[in-house]
């Protein structure tokens, strides 16, 4: 009969189960949790449940990898600014729904593939509430990209002349969001190919996949056709756009004007301290 030695399958150099599962965190790439292993050793258990000292054991490894992912997804966005909202002056743009917004920051537009259409003059914030969503939704691990209308455009339009349209087009539209910032701010080049077809290959699809968009625009929406050199286009664009949407018109002061008034005030007033002291 053969010999079951229960040992003889660990080789001769058998260790112990402990320092086995050292090696095997550390072949795993868990530094942190065999790192706290050894902590949670060199204490007594208390009170703990074994599955409360298991999490004790893994939450630092599991934040960390959260916390990894949470940055790429940062990283990727192409989000040229972390804003927030807790940042944002509702204050001062008092016409805005503040419980409107908060309930946007939910995300619950994403799970019902809404978009948000922000419209309003340069400077009353729009851009910043765009951003301050998109970091709220990396947060949630969500695939987010970020653009300008004009950069998009231009991307698409140098991917006809290399026959990469397909491969560029993926980038806007896979992201669970997709925020297009500044429509209508700067007028691209018109080559080859309308503004308004190469808006439509990107928000057409995102439209039938039920994917989200938030679009900041600083020209009324019967402009858009001007801006896209398409009435027709722009029109079919806009009435998909809005279809399932929530549309935010902030009717309100510059704050870049404001704080600009408020710095220029500052200087005459540190000019005429300076004058009356000397």
């Amino acid at each position: 009969m053969a010999d079951h030695d229960p040992g003889k399958n660990r080789g001769r150099d058998a260790q112990p189960p402990l320092e086995q599962i050292r090696e095997a965190l550390e072949a795993l790439r868990l530094p942190l949790v065999r790192e706290r292993l050894d902590e949670l050793l060199a204490d007594p258990w208390d009170n703990l449940s074994r599955v409360e000292w298991l999490w004790e054991l893994l939450e630092a490894q599991v934040s960390r990898r959260l916390e990894a992912r949470i940055e790429r997804r940062l990283c990727d966005s192409r989000l040229p600014v972390r804003k927030t909202l807790s940042s944002f002056d509702f204050g001062f743009q008092k016409g805005l729904d503040r419980d409107h917004i908060m309930e946007l920051a939910s995300l619950r537009f994403l799970d019902r593939g809404f978009n948000i259409l922000l419209a309003g003059m340069s400077g009353t914030g729009k851009s910043h509430i765009a951003m301050a969503l998109g970091l709220q939704a990396c947060a949630a691990n969500r695939r987010v990209r970020y653009t300008t209308s004009a950069e998009m455009l231009m991307a698409l339009n140098a991917s006809l002349a290399s026959e990469a349209l397909e491969e560029t087009l993926k980038q806007y539209t896979r992201p669970e969001l997709l925020i297009v910032d500044e429509v209508g701010l700067e007028q691209v080049e018109r080559p080859g190919a309308s503004r308004a077809g190469l808006m439509q290959k990107v928000l057409l699809p995102r439209y039938n996949h039920e994917r989200s968009t938030i679009v900041t625009s600083n020209i009324p929406w019967e402009s858009w056709g001007d801006y896209l050199g398409d009435h027709l286009g722009a029109a079919a664009l806009l009435d998909r756009l809005i279809h399932r949407s929530h549309v935010i018109v902030i009717d309100g002061p510059s704050y870049r004007d404001h704080a600009h008034q408020r710095d220029v005030t500052a200087g005459r007033q540190r000019g005429a301290d300076a004058s009356a002291v000397a």
